[in-house]
Formats: structure tokens, C-alpha cells, sequence
């Protein structure tokens, strides 16, 4: 039983989108020589992201998923990352960008990112819609940032709490009652 709580909006829809339009010319700028860019997207969280994220890119585009928890249904991470699902396709000598929903101590896309380098990629790089610099415990940092924010707990567009509120349009602050 999830205890009761009220969502305050933080980061809005039109916010959301804006970014993502401004970050998405910057990759494009970045692998504008790829044949094809792998885009990897970190499951759950990353679902609602990554599609409006690949919708902006005006790139040729392979969109692959790998599931990765640290988490649970806790709303504190337990350092401990699980790969839940791996990749379908073949990274080797490809251009890869890993997309996740929010950085917070760091230890989810350090594991990830070490992982993807291992299959030798030709290009790596990392895009994280929210960060939380003041909570991380690894030296990582994504190459591009949609929203540096506060150690708050948050939910919507994908990120939930216990399984809910992936659906809301905004980024929201869970306050406990």
C-alpha cells in the first residue's frame, strides 16, 4: 500500500516540449554524419521521452530498449543495478544514444553506460531528461540535460511512484500527507 500524497506541478508540458526541441537539434547537430543513430532507451521511466524525443529527430533512427532497476517500488535507489532486459540488436561499430529519465545517484547509467562500452560502439553518448547533481555518488553525467532539479521525488511524463502516475503530461513534486 503506497502512502497518501499530493502531486505539485514543477516542470509543465509546454516546458517538457521546448527542451526537448532544443536538445534534439543539438544531437542532431552532434551525429549528423551517423548512418543510422541506436537510440537506447532505459525502461521504464525513459518510455514517454524517448518517443518524443526520436519524433524531434530528423536522423535516421534504430530505437532499441534495455531495462535497468535500482529502484523497485522504493523511492530510494539500493546501489544495486539489475539488468532486467537486455538489447535486442547489435551495438558494435554503431552510434549510440542512451536515453533515461533522471540521474539521481548516478549508479543506474555508470552501470549502463559501462556495459554499452564494453559491445564497442563507435560513438557513446547519454541524454537524461532530469538530473539531481546534489544526490549523485558516482562521477557520471549525461552529455545532455533536459532539466537540472532539486533532490525532490517526482512523477509524470514516465517517471512513477510504485507504479503510478507515468501518464501525467508534467513533471510533478510527490508531498506526502
Amino acid at each position: 500500500m503506497t502512502q497518501a500524497y499530493v502531486i505539485d506541478e514543477m516542470i509543465s508540458a509546454k516546458s517538457i516540449a521546448a527542451r526537448i526541441e532544443a536538445l534534439a537539434g543539438e544531437i542532431k547537430t552532434t551525429f549528423a554524419d551517423t548512418d543510422k543513430l541506436v537510440v537506447v532507451g532505459l525502461l521504464r521511466g525513459s518510455f514517454v521521452f524517448i518517443a518524443d524525443l526520436v519524433r524531434e529527430l530528423d536522423l535516421n533512427v534504430e530505437v532499441d530498449f534495455l531495462e535497468a532497476s535500482s529502484y523497485g517500488d522504493a523511492m530510494e535507489s539500493s546501489r544495486e543495478v539489475r539488468i532486467l532486459k537486455d538489447l535486442r540488436g547489435e551495438i558494435g561499430g554503431r552510434d549510440v544514444l542512451v536515453v533515461e529519465d533522471i540521474v539521481d545517484t548516478g549508479f543506474t547509467l555508470s552501470h549502463v553506460i559501462h556495459l554499452l562500452a564494453s559491445r564497442n560502439p563507435k560513438r557513446l553518448e547519454t541524454i537524461a531528461l532530469l538530473d539531481k547533481p546534489t544526490r549523485r555518488e558516482t562521477d557520471i553525467r549525461a552529455s545532455w540535460t533536459g532539466f537540472e532539479i532539486p533532490d525532490e521525488f517526482v512523477v509524470g511524463y514516465g517517471i512513477d511512484y510504485a507504479q503510478r502516475n507515468r501518464n501525467l503530461p508534467f513533471i510533478g513534486k510527490v508531498r506526502f500527507t
